[in-house]
């Protein structure tokens, strides 16, 4: 199919594989614009990567919500062809998600633009309860026709912490 993964270190070692496939594919100190705030390991995985670590606004402290219009904005503003980060569900560390309505009008923005995505996806099961539930945005990104990288950890939602289990995968427009 259209998928094509390895397995990696957690969802850390995948972010820096997934790092390092953008620096070699799209070149040495290409962008990946953040959240901000973001997950504290994201900024030093993908600099040690060679990527150029840029924000956009993601957390309005004012409401403790997201700032819908302010991320909407930057991802418009972005060069043609960025690479976004976005977390699928559970936001480390605010915890506040776009709803799925949110999530759809991103993904429109992100198709008009030609953006890369690439999903950091290390709390699944543990935004709503629900494994299914919080695989929406992958999943609309995915229905909605985008090759994204998603970066997965096992380690928290299978009880592997331990065992480190992580895995980094492609999803293309099609198989070849």
């Amino acid at each position: 199919g259209r998928i094509k993964g390895i397995q990696t270190i957690s969802g850390t070692g995948a972010l820096r594989v997934g790092g390092e496939f953008l620096n070699r594919f799209k070149g040495k100190g290409s962008a990946i614009y953040l959240p901000n705030p973001t997950w504290a390991n994201h900024t030093p995985i993908f600099k040690d990567a060679g990527l150029d670590v840029k924000q956009y606004n993601y957390y309005d402290a004012n409401t403790c919500g997201l700032d819908f219009n302010g991320m909407m904005s930057d991802i418009h503003k972005a060069p043609e062809g960025s690479t976004f980060l976005f977390h699928a569900c559970a936001h480390n560390p605010t915890g506040v998600d776009p709803n799925k309505e949110q999530w759809k009008e991103i993904s429109e923005l992100i198709k008009k633009k030609n953006h890369i995505v690439f999903f950091d996806n290390a709390y699944q099961g543990f935004a709503s309860g629900d494994a299914e539930a919080d695989a929406f945005a992958v999943r609309t990104f995915a229905d909605d026709g985008h090759e994204f990288l998603l970066a997965q950890s096992y380690s928290k939602n299978f009880g592997l912490y331990g065992e480190r289990i992580g895995a980094v995968s492609a999803v293309c427009s099609d198989p070849d």
